[in-house]
This record gives C-alpha cells, structure tokens and sequence, in this order.
C-alpha cells in the first residue's frame, strides 16, 4: 500500500478533471493555485474548469442516469459500501489533505474533517437496508423517483464532509452528479474521485469539474438538463443561484449562512455553558456555519460571562495546525482574513468592548493567515458584529434582562440555522428551544446526530441534508392511481 506522503503526491499532482468513469484534461488551459493558509505557500495547482467541460459532465450525467436510477437499493448500497470502506481505508490523507488546504488543525481533520464523512457514508449504507422507496396510499401506489442530473456545488470549510453529505444522497437515491467543489479547497474532492474510481461506479454517475463559481457553477445552474442543484455557501450566493435556476424551475436545496443564538439561561452551569460556547465558535477557526457566534447572558451573571469567555479564548493553542497540541488555526485564506479582521475593526469602530483578541495578527505567527480568538462585550443586537456572518473566531456577548428579551433578540436575525440553549432543567431548555425560528438547537451542549435533518429557517436557506430527510431531498414522489378493485381502503374524490 502506498504511503500518507507518496498518496497526497498523487492527489497534488492531478491536472486532470473527472468526467464519464476516466481523467481527462480540461478543455481550457487556466489553473487554480491552491494555498496552503498556514505557510501561504502554492502547494498544487488544478483545471480551472470551461462550459465546454460542464457540458461534457452533464451529458455524461444524463446518459449514465438511464441505467443508474432503475439500480436496486441493494445494487446502490453495495457501491456506497465500497466507497465507505475507500474513505476509512484513506482516513489519515484526508485528514493531512484537508489541513495542509484549508488550514484545519490536525486534530480537527482527524475527528471531524475525515470522520464526518465516513460516518455520513455509512449511515446510506445502512438506511437502503431499510428505506421504502414505495408505498400504498389508498388507491394510489406512491413510488418516490431520483430527482435526475444533481449538480452539488460545495464550500471550503468542511470540504469533504459537505462534498459527501450531497454526494451520497444522491448516489442512494439513484441520481447521478456533477461535483463543483470550493476552488479555495479542491483537493479532498480529487481524493474523492479517486476512491470512485476505483470502486466500479459506472462510467458518468459522479463527474468532477472543479473551477470557480461565475463560470462553472453558473454553468451547472442554468444548464438546462441539471435537474436539481444542492449548494452549500453563503446566502449571497444562494440568492444568485436562485435567481438563476428560476429560468429552468429546476430544484434548488440551500444550506447557507447562519449567526446562531447561543441563550445561557439564568439557572444554567454557567462556567460549563461559556466554556462549551467559546469552544464551539473557536473549532475549525470559527469557519461554521452554525457556529453559536451570539451569546445571549442573564444580565445579573453578564461580566462573570465576560470573564469566563475572555479566559476560554486567551487560552485556545493558536498557531501550526499539523501540531496536535493546536486548537485554532488559519481561517482559509487572505480573503477569509481580511474580511474578519474588517469585521473586527468594525465592532471596535462602533462600540463594542474588545474584550480578547483583536486585528493584530496572533504574536508569534508572522506567516499564515491567523486571526487571534476575539471576544466583543456591549454588543448590542442592531450592531453589524451582531447581525452579520463572519465566519471567524469571533464571538460576541449580549446581555438580556428575562426570558422573552432573551427569545427577541435571539429571534432578531435573518438567519435561522442552529443555536443552543443551557439551562439546569431540560425541560426548560427544551421549552425554550421550541420557540426559536432555527433548523436546530442543541440543548445543554449535544452533539450533532447524523440522522437528524440539518438546515435552516429563514435565509439560512430551504431543504434538509443527513438520514432519511437528507435521502428525500433526492426524491421525488409519483402517484399511481390504481383501479379501486385493486386496492383496499377509500379511494379519491
């Protein structure tokens, strides 16, 4: 078996696109430098993708649909089994691939990076073993169908993790795919494929073009024979997307931007809940998008909250993310720095206490793209640290006076991705919870299960990813209306 090192090589070096089961070059001769974010260093280049290679891709995907959507789950299974069995057996070159290309500390990309993945495959595998891709409804037998041509086009900050959340949805469900990952992180894609292509996937059910988003991905979008697109990404973005999939009505499933409520209720732990809250945005460099970046504190408990987050935050291992003792390293790029650091000086600029952290680069680091974990006091709700996405390690503070104060200002955002609630009482977190406008709330700090649907309300987009609800999205459902004498129970009007 290869090594870690001679494996990224061949992951490094690829120059090629992915499309109808084999690497071919792409039609144009514009690459894509990819930065590592701690070294700033070039590490690969790739095809910048045409329209001329999108179109080649979706022909491909049209064609391998004819035979691939009429596959039994069974058959399905077996390849995504496969393709489970070539992510575990490849687990630590993701990790390193995911690293060296967006700056995730190792420990991160072991657990999360590369685990999440893996633990998203096997969860198809193992849901075709039970799901019900037909029922009865009266008189009626529903058979749920494959949407078609997915066009899945993917961010840079959980990579792989967001490439297979689509990915083996659709494959489960019987579509076929034309992959545009982030141009900032396309590496694991390519790692990606080489598992595929090694696993007998017929030739065109997955094709990867990888390019940036104003010619590939809007390629995909309106292109007319993509039958639905899956993005994850800003809200900006999904916006444009919808405006241009209206052309054709083609399906659109958003998972975009968040500024998750993060309600510390006055009975809560409050040393464990500003603990757990600080930890959540600092993972991955705060580069979440249901990262709890508002923390909401009963006034009466509000400055030893400030403490506390102050403390949390000083305290977070910044610096080399391939040191397993790292706990946050570079966000992803030069662009993704200055845009926190602007946002940074924006809360300075408009009150806000600056508490810990700030614009200065981490002391230390003078190379790599670092922004110290920073923690605002005195925020109000209407301050733009309060109301827009950075995607940074950055967290702010807000004090509330009672529980309906609390729920307004949480409430008072126009994303409704995640967010969390602490309290002694389950009961009352729960009670709580139910009464955000968001897709997800975790109560007294639970993780994340990868069965459950993830999405949001509001411009946080539309559709759900993961399990049964992930699968579905996939689906469409037809009615067939059956003789009544065939059937038992009421028929239609």
């Amino acid at each position: 078996m290869a090594s870690e090192k001679e494996s990224l090589i061949t992951v490094l070096e690829h120059k090629d696109i992915y499309i109808d089961g084999a690497w071919r070059p792409s039609a144009g001769e514009e690459v894509t430098e990819v930065v590592n974010p701690a070294t700033e260093q070039v590490i690969a280049t790739v095809p910048a993708s045409t329209v001329k290679d999108v179109d080649a891709a979706v022909v491909a995907a049209r064609a391998a649909l004819r035979t691939w959507s009429r596959t039994t789950a069974a058959e399905r299974r077996a390849f995504l089994d496969r393709l489970h069995q070539g992510l575990v057996q490849r687990a630590d070159e993701i990790a390193a691939l995911v690293t060296a290309e967006m700056g995730a500390p190792r420990q991160i990309s072991t657990q999360v990076q590369a685990g999440l993945p893996i633990a998203v495959t096997a969860s198809y595998v193992r849901l075709l073993e039970t799901y019900e891709f037909e029922e009865r409804i009266g008189n009626s037998l529903v058979v749920k169908e494959p949407m078609g041509v997915v066009a899945a086009i993917t961010p840079w900050n959980y990579p792989l993790h967001q490439i297979v959340a689509k990915v083996a949805a659709a494959l489960a469900a019987g579509c076929t795919v034309v992959l545009k990952p982030s141009e900032v992180t396309p590496l694991n894609a390519y790692l990606l494929a080489q598992i595929i292509d090694t696993i007998g996937l017929p030739a065109g059910v997955f094709n990867l073009v990888p390019g940036i988003g104003a010619v590939v991905g809007e390629a995909l979008v309106v292109h007319p024979d993509v039958d639905m697109v899956s993005f994850t990404g800003s809200t900006r973005a999904g916006k444009r997307i919808g405006e241009l999939a209206a052309a054709t009505i083609k399906k659109v499933a958003l998972e975009l931007g968040g500024k998750s409520a993060n309600i510390i209720l006055p009975d809560a732990d409050l040393e464990s809940a500003v603990r757990d809250g600080v930890a959540n945005v600092l993972r991955n460099s705060g580069q979440t998008c249901t990262a709890w970046t508002r923390m909401l504190v009963y006034r009466d408990s509000y400055e030893r909250a400030v403490e506390l987050a102050r403390d949390a935050a000083e305290s977070a291992a910044v610096g080399d993310p391939t040191d397993e003792r790292t706990q946050v390293g570079p966000v992803a790029s030069a662009a993704q720095r200055d845009r926190v650091r602007d946002y940074i000086a924006d809360g300075i600029n408009q009150g806000a206490r600056l508490v810990a952290g700030g614009v200065e680069p981490p002391a230390g680091l003078p190379t790599g793209y670092y922004v110290r974990p920073t923690v605002f006091a005195d925020v109000t709700e209407n301050m733009t640290i309060a109301q827009e996405e950075i995607f940074g390690p950055v967290i702010v503070l807000i004090p509330y006076e009672d529980e309906e104060e609390a729920l307004r200002i949480a409430s008072n955002s126009l994303y409704g991705l995640s967010g969390a609630v602490f309290s002694a009482s389950e009961e009352r977190a729960v009670a709580f919870a139910r009464r955000l406008d968001t897709g997800m709330v975790h109560i007294n700090g639970a993780r994340l299960n990868l069965l459950a649907p993830f999405g949001g309300y509001k411009q946080s987009g539309n559709g759900r990813e993961l399990g049964v609800y992930g699968l579905e999205e996939f689906l469409q459902p037809k009615s067939l209306q059956l003789p009544a004498s065939a059937s038992s129970g009421r028929t239609g009007p």
